[in-house]
């Protein structure tokens, strides 16, 4: 028996172990934490963010 269960239990936890590491990594890799760039070249007093703005609130 123990010449199935040892193998097993290995396979298993390296398979884990590259199954978080490729999770990890993929969402690591995938991850947008950067802001965007404004364009500021037009009349940027006039609205927010170049946004237009109708009536006052």
């Amino acid at each position: 028996m123990a010449k199935f269960l040892v193998p097993g239990i290995a396979a298993a936890a390296i398979g884990a172990l590259v199954g978080a590491g490729a999770v990890l990594g993929g969402t690591a890799a995938m991850e947008e934490n950067t802001l965007p760039n404004i364009d500021r070249s037009e009349n940027a007093s006039s609205s927010l963010l170049n946004q237009v703005e109708y009536g006052s609130r």
